[in-house]
């Protein structure tokens, strides 16, 4: 089964740098976690769109997002958009808003803390996003620490470092 992924950055590809002693979006590194993955009948076609902490996307990144899904959906599949978790649910409804009569699931997904560092939920919400990808009705949801969501019915608790039900 194909499985489109758009990267866009987030929590989920962050790096510690050394030079700025911070953590930065700098280099995708999110094909390295589907190697980990048995992924036996799955195709995976992963789109870099770009790299950034989703506090920093504009409307015109999300326009690109859009523009991108709606590109993937001419040869319709699950699709995956790996996206920073401050403005995951705005780009989701932006998502719903636009696109009429889908075929295929839109799973949002990212991370608390960044893949590969200890206490990462990256590979969970990652592989549940997989899963959840095949199994979905079309619509767009957001999957993060085993729950799904339908789009606009969540949103982000920042006191509880979660996503709950509106």
């Amino acid at each position: 089964m194909r499985i489109y992924i758009i990267a866009t950055g987030g929590t989920i590809e962050k790096v510690y740098s050394e030079q700025t002693g911070n953590v930065e979006n700098l280099n995708s590194k999110i094909d390295r976690y589907f190697r980990m993955l048995r992924l036996p009948d799955s195709e995976i076609q992963v789109t870099h769109l770009m790299n950034k902490d989703s506090l920093e996307m504009t409307d015109a990144d999300r326009q690109r997002v859009l523009d991108t899904v709606r590109q993937k959906l001419t040869e319709p599949a699950p699709i995956i958009v790996t996206h920073g978790t401050d403005t995951m649910v705005e780009t989701g409804l932006l998502l719903k808003q636009n696109l009429a009569n889908l075929q295929s699931p839109i799973v949002l997904t990212g991370a608390m803390t960044p893949l590969g560092f200890e206490g990462s939920d990256g590979l969970q919400n990652l592989t549940e996003s997989l899963m959840a990808a095949r199994t979905l009705a079309p619509g767009v949801y957001v999957v993060m620490h085993n729950q799904v969501f339908p789009v606009d019915q969540v949103r982000k608790d920042r006191e509880l470092s979660r996503f709950v039900w509106k």
